[in-house]
């Protein structure tokens, strides 16, 4: 875990739950009409939308989106999320804003993987020391930040904001959430989910709409010999927890 990758849900649909409710209604309910809407309760949310859902018809999903601004994950990071092309993305600018690092740690994502091996780890520390420091000589030799990023490595830390609607935050969370998924790219969608989780309109969604990796999704995992041992136990008692109460903020 990276305790300097932050995710945070800044804004969502208005009454999101009861957007994708009134939307779903409209197939099917002869007296549907625009006015509907206000009128729908909590108790018209928890009579229809886990039914729809439960028969798979997903596409609703499509009329709630969520906001997140993630903060302090790597271009590494940046790089796989923005594969996810049924989304809105806003990043940090290295052409506008001038990298103003501190040390390496608070300026580079550096794996648990290489921190585990001390020798190796220095020389991390080291090269990612070097580049910030040529960074710094080139901008002061007069060389636009546009051009002096060149030399920084992946591993940069970064800001992005992301919007999606919950059908496409759905296949994120199935891809990402996974075990087999890249760590960093995983912890951000399980942090994700976790903001969803905190929050009281939201929170049924995650079990009516199974949010989360596919074994959630399908009952069974897909990657199958490829998981690690266990996965399947500790993914589900991870999801259940999300999904059942509200998790300390």
């Amino acid at each position: 875990m990276d305790d300097k990758i932050r995710v945070t849900l800044v804004n969502y649909t208005r009454k999101p739950l009861e957007t994708v409710t009134w939307a779903a209604l409209i197939s099917y309910w002869e007296g549907w009409e625009t006015g509907a809407f206000e009128r729908m309760s909590w108790k018209d949310v928890e009579s229809h939308l886990p039914k729809v859902l439960g028969y798979g018809h997903e596409s609703i999903l499509e009329h709630a989106t969520l906001t997140f601004a993630i903060e302090g994950c790597s271009r590494v990071c940046s790089h796989q999320l923005v594969r996810h092309r049924l989304a809105s993305y806003t990043q940090q600018s290295q052409r506008y804003i001038k990298l103003n690092p501190s040390d390496v740690e608070e300026t580079f994502v550096i794996p648990e993987s290489v921190k585990g091996k001390p020798g190796l780890y220095q020389k991390w520390k080291d090269f990612m020391k070097n580049a910030m420091e040529l960074y710094e000589e080139s901008y002061k030799a007069g060389v636009h930040q546009e051009d002096a990023r060149f030399i920084l490595p992946q591993g940069v830390r970064t800001k992005i904001v992301v919007t999606m609607n919950l059908r496409e935050l759905k296949h994120f969370l199935g891809l990402r959430a996974c075990e087999r998924a890249q760590w960093e790219i995983r912890e951000v969608a399980w942090k994700m989910l976790k903001e969803i989780a905190k929050n009281e309109e939201l929170r049924p969604i995650i079990k009516w709409a199974k949010l989360g990796p596919r074994c959630i999704q399908l009952g069974y995992c897909p990657e199958g010999e490829l998981m690690p041992k266990g996965c399947w136990k500790r993914t589900r008692e991870k999801w259940k927890a999300l999904a059942g109460s509200k998790p300390e903020v």
